[in-house]
C-alpha cells in the first residue's frame, strides 16, 4: 500500500518550497483470534505524524500543539466519537465476517484515507484496504473497487460495504468535506513549523571497495528541511548516469538525510563533484569536488598553530635570557611582555 509523500525535486524548481499537501490517516488493525484484536492508528501530515491512537484509553493523541488545526474543540470531539464507533464497528462486522470471507487467523487489515491539494487548488481523496501488506480494495467514484489482487473477495467485501448506507455516508463527508476544511486549516495552524527552511550539511567519503581498481564515492547530504532535495554526482555539468539514490531517513528532530554513490575506477574519480539542490539554499547550490577535501579551517590552522608555537617559544627563550643575565625588567618591558602574552591568548581563543 503505497504512502503519498514528496520524495524528490526536480534540478529546474530546487529553489521552490512546496511543504506537505496531504494528510492521511493510517489505520492498522490486528487480528489474533475471533474475539480478540488490536488497532493502531496515526496521522501524518506529508512525512509529519501529527495523530496518535490511544487505543486503551480509545481517544487521539494530539503529537504538536498546532495538531487540531482550526477546529474547535467540539468539532474535535465530535471527531473522537466517530472514529471510536467506527473501530468497534469494525472489529465486530470483519470477526463476525471472517470465516465467510475466508480468513486465517491471525491476519491484518491496513487502512489508509485521505486528502491532497494541488498547487492549481484542486484536491483529490484517497482511500486503500489492504489485507496482509497486499492492496484490497480503493475508493474510485464514490465507490468501493477491489483491485486485481483482491480477487473475488475483494469484490464480495465491497458489495457487503455497500449495504451499509449509513456509515458509507459518514465516510464519505469525512473523506470528500472534512478532510480537505481540516486539511487547510492545520497547514495554516502549522505553517510557522512545517515552513521553517533548514540547510543541508553535505560531505563525501569512500565507501566499501565496489571491486578492484573502483573507488565508490559517497556524497552525504545530512539535517535538511524539508525533504524534497536533488543530489547528483556529476563532471562539470554532466550528470553520471550509474548515481545511485538511497532513501530519504528521518532523524528525530524532524529533517532528513540522503545518501547517493556513484561506482567508478579509480583513475577517472579526478574532477568529479556532487551538487545538492534544495529550497533552504535560495539558489545556491553546495558543490563538493572529489579530491579537495582539506577545509580552510584545516589550512588556517596548519598556518596560525605552528606560528603561535613560535611566537610562545621566542617570549619564554627572552624571558629566560633576562632571568638568567640579572637583567632588571623595566616597567615598559614588563608592558609589552603582558601585551604580547594577552595577544597570543586572544589568537589561540
Amino acid at each position: 500500500m503505497g504512502h503519498l509523500g514528496e520524495e524528490t525535486l526536480s534540478p529546474e524548481c530546487g529553489v521552490a518550497f512546496q511543504g506537505p499537501t496531504s494528510y492521511q490517516a493510517i489505520q492498522i488493525s490486528s487480528f489474533i483470534n475471533s474475539s480478540w484484536a488490536q488497532t493502531q492508528g496515526s496521522g501524518w501530515l506529508g512525512d509529519v505524524q501529527i495523530h496518535g491512537w490511544d487505543s486503551a484509553a480509545n481517544r487521539a493523541v494530539f503529537l504538536k500543539p498546532w495538531s487540531k488545526g482550526n477546529f474547535s474543540d467540539e468539532e474535535v470531539n465530535e471527531l473522537e466519537e466517530l472514529i471510536q464507533v467506527y473501530l468497534s464497528g469494525f472489529v465486530l462486522e470483519v470477526q463476525d465476517h471472517a470465516s465467510e470471507f475466508q480468513m486465517e487467523y491471525p491476519f491484518e487489515i491496513q487502512g489508509i484515507a485521505g486528502c491532497k491539494l494541488y498547487p492549481s487548488g484542486g484536491t483529490v481523496r484517497f482511500l486503500q484496504g489492504a489485507l496482509g501488506g497486499l492492496d484490497f480494495l480503493s475508493l474510485k467514484n464514490y465507490s468501493c473497487v477491489p483491485t486485481p489482487e483482491g480477487s473475488s473477495r475483494a469484490q464480495c467485501i465491497c458489495e457487503l460495504i455497500s449495504q451499509y448506507k449509513g456509515i458509507r455516508d459518514i465516510g464519505e463527508k469525512l473523506l470528500f468535506e472534512t478532510c480537505p476544511r481540516y486539511l487547510l486549516g492545520v497547514l495554516e495552524a502549522g505553517k510557522a513549523e512545517l515552513q521553517r527552511p533548514v540547510k543541508p550539511e553535505a560531505w563525501l567519503s569512500t565507501g566499501p571497495s565496489p571491486g578492484p581498481g573502483h573507488l565508490l564515492l559517497v556524497c552525504h547530504v545530512s539535517g535538511f528541511y524539508p525533504k524534497p532535495v536533488w543530489v547528483m554526482w556529476m563532471r562539470g555539468e554532466q550528470e553520471q548516469r550509474d548515481t545511485q539514490r538511497g532513501d530519504i531517513l528521518p532523524y528525530a528532530d524532524g529533517t532528513w538525510y540522503l545518501r547517493v554513490t556513484l561506482d567508478v575506477a579509480a583513475q577517472e574519480a579526478a574532477g568529479l563533484l556532487c551538487r545538492v539542490r534544495h529550497s533552504s539554499l535560495g539558489g545556491q547550490d553546495v558543490v563538493l569536488y572529489w579530491g579537495n577535501r582539506i577545509s580552510i579551517g584545516l589550512i588556517f590552522l596548519a598556518i596560525i598553530v605552528p606560528f603561535l608555537i613560535l611566537l610562545i617559544g621566542l617570549l619564554f627563550w627572552f624571558l629566560k635570557h633576562w632571568l638568567s643575565n640579572d637583567i632588571p625588567l623595566h616597567e615598559h618591558d614588563m608592558f609589552i611582555i603582558h601585551l604580547s602574552m594577552d595577544t597570543c591568548g586572544d589568537s589561540m581563543l
